[in-house]
């Protein structure tokens, strides 16, 4: 899927908690038509938080676990984690402010 990087079900805690600042979880899906529109959206995004932010994407089906242990019931979903917890959530499409604005909300100073 595009630039960002994968997590699995075996790298997630690694690559998600105990990072500084936020991270932004894209659970999508290859048939996903709305996951497929999104993703330039959130590549955009990552290019221009560049180190501020941490953006990762995961295949919800190819990762059952992470998809179940974060209640993600439809695709795409958007988890912003702080400090290893959820903290935001966006279901659907989005438009690219709205993530910003969901994710910026939590960039210290």
């Amino acid at each position: 899927m595009g630039k960002l990087a994968e997590v699995t079900d075996a790298t997630f805690d690694g690559e998600v908690f105990g990072q500084p600042g936020p991270v932004l979880v894209d659970f999508g899906a290859e048939w996903c038509h709305p996951c497929r529109k999104l993703d330039p959206l959130v590549e955009e995004l990552a290019a221009e938080w560049g180190a501020r932010v941490k953006v990762v994407h995961i295949d919800a089906d190819a990762n059952i676990a992470s998809t179940m242990r974060f209640q993600v019931m439809g695709l795409p979903t958007l988890i912003v984690f702080v400090e290893g917890q959820p903290v935001a959530r966006l279901q659907g499409f989005q438009p690219k402010k709205r993530i910003a604005d969901a994710v910026e909300a939590h960039l210290g100073g």
